[in-house]
C-alpha cells in the first residue's frame, strides 16, 4: 500500500468518514472512537436484468447517489461534516470507474477541509468487518475472505500485518455461485438464491467434484465445479444461460443447488481449518459476501466448536460491501500515523497490501 506519514498526530477520538464504491454498492459510514455510528448502503438493482454487474452503469449510479448517501450517513450518526476529522475510501481492487467515484469524492473532502485522507484496500476492509461488533478476534488469527471477486486465506499476524496463505487460481467462490445461478435461470446475485433454493434439496442427490489441488495447498479453484454443473445441465437439455431450464423440476434444481453449495463449502471449510492448524491460531474469522451463506456458517461453527477454536463472522449487513469496514480500517491506519497522498490512484487489480505470500 502506498502510504505517507501525516504531518500531525491523530486524535483517537476523531470521527472517520468511510466511503465504499468498489462495485455496485454505494456506501458511507461514520466510525467514532472505533465504534460504528452509522452505515448507509445503497444497492444497485439495475444489474439483475443483465445477470451481472455492468461497470459503466455501476459508476454512473455511484455518481448520482454518493452525495445523498454521505449526507444520510452524517445525519444517521448525528454529526456534521465539520466534526469529521479523517476520511477513508476504497482505492482497489474493484471496477476502476466505480472506484474513482468514491475515491475522488473522499479526496475532495480531505482537500477542502484539510483533514487526513487514507486509501483502503477493499480486502483489508473485509477483514476489519469482524471488528465492527463487540466480540472480535484476537491477533494472530486466520481470515477466510470469500466474495464474488476474491477467495483467499490470510494470516493476520498483528494489526496491519498480513501473510497471504492461499488464493483462488481461477473463479472466486462467489463468482461460481453467480455463474451457476445464471445457468439455472435463478437470477443475480446468485449466492442468496442458491442458498435459499438449496435448503429444499438433497446434497447427496447430485455428486459434485471438490478441487483440493495438490496435497497441502491452501489455494482454491472453483472453475471445475462450475464446468461440472454446465456439463450436467447440457446433458439434461439446458443451455449455458438457463435456456430450457423449464425441463428441470423444482426438486431437481434444488438438488443441484444443494450438491453444488455443499461441494464449495466443503473446500472452503477444509482449507480454512488447515490454515489454522498450519499457523497454530485459535481464532478464525470469515468475511466477504459469501460469509452470509447459511451452510458455510453452520459448517464452520460445527467444525471449530469440535476443535475448541473461536469463530468470528460479521453481522449480515457487514458481509456485503459497506462503508463501515472502510471507515474502521481508516481509523486503524490513521491512528497509527498513516495517511495517503491525494495523488493515490484507483487500482482495479490491487494486490495484498504490504503483506507477504507464505
Amino acid at each position: 500500500m502506498r502510504i505517507i506519514t501525516y504531518f500531525r498526530s491523530f486524535d483517537l477520538a476523531m470521527k472517520i468518514l468511510g466511503i465504499e464504491t468498489s462495485c455496485d454498492e454505494t456506501s458511507a459510514a461514520i466510525v467514532s472512537d472505533g465504534a460504528v455510528r452509522s452505515n448507509v448502503i445503497s444497492s444497485q438493482l439495475v444489474h439483475a436484468r443483465y445477470g451481472g454487474v455492468v461497470p459503466e452503469l455501476a459508476s454512473r449510479a455511484h455518481q448520482r447517489i454518493i452525495v445523498d448517501v454521505v449526507r444520510e450517513a452524517l445525519q444517521a450518526a448525528g454529526t456534521g461534516m465539520d466534526d469529521v476529522n479523517g476520511v477513508a475510501a476504497t482505492y482497489g481492487p474493484g471496477l476502476v470507474g466505480a472506484l474513482l467515484v468514491g475515491l475522488n469524492f473522499a479526496k475532495g473532502i480531505a482537500y477542502g477541509r484539510r483533514i487526513p485522507f487514507v486509501g483502503i484496500n477493499h480486502m483489508e476492509g473485509h477483514i476489519f468487518s469482524n471488528f465492527l461488533m463487540e466480540d472480535a478476534p484476537t491477533y494472530p488469527f486466520v481470515c477466510l475472505v470469500v466474495s464474488g471477486g476474491h477467495t483467499m486465506l490470510v494470516h493476520a499476524r498483528a494489526p496491519l500485518e498480513y501473510t497471504l496463505l492461499g488464493e483462488t487460481r481461477d473463479d472466486a467462490a462467489g463468482e461460481a455461485f453467480d455463474k451457476v445461478a445464471k445457468m439455472l435461470g435463478l437470477g443475480y446475485p446468485g449466492g442468496p438464491v442458491i442458498d435459499q433454493t438449496a435448503a429444499a434439496g438433497d446434497p447427496e442427490a447430485v455428486q459434485m467434484p471438490r478441487s483440493f489441488l495438490e496435497e497441502g495447498s491452501l489455494d482454491f479453484s472453483f472453475s471445475g465445479i462450475k464446468t461440472a454443473v454446465l456439463y450436467l445441465l447440457r446433458r439434461e437439455g439446458v443451455g449455458e444461460k438457463g435456456e430450457a431450464v423449464h425441463r428441470l423440476s423444482p426438486e431437481r434444481i434444488a438438488n443441484i443447488c444443494a450438491g453444488f453449495q455443499t461441494a464449495v463449502v466443503d473446500v472452503l471449510v477444509a482449507k480454512t481449518l488447515l490454515a489454522a492448524d498450519r499457523t497454530q491460531v485459535e481464532h478464525i474469522a470469515v468475511a466477504g459476501g459469501v460469509s452470509a451463506n447459511s451452510l458455510l456458517r453452520r459448517r464452520m461453527e460445527e467444525e471449530t466448536s469440535h476443535r475448541g477454536q473461536h469463530l468470528f463472522f460479521p453481522r449480515m449487513e457487514y458481509c456485503m460491501d459497506n462503508g463501515a469496514m472502510i471507515a474502521y480500517a481508516g481509523y486503524e491506519r490513521l491512528k497509527r500515523g498513516f495517511s495517503s497522498p491525494l495523488s493515490l490512484p484507483a487500482e482495479a487489480a490491487l494486490s495484498l497490501w504490504n503483506g507477504t505470500r507464505a
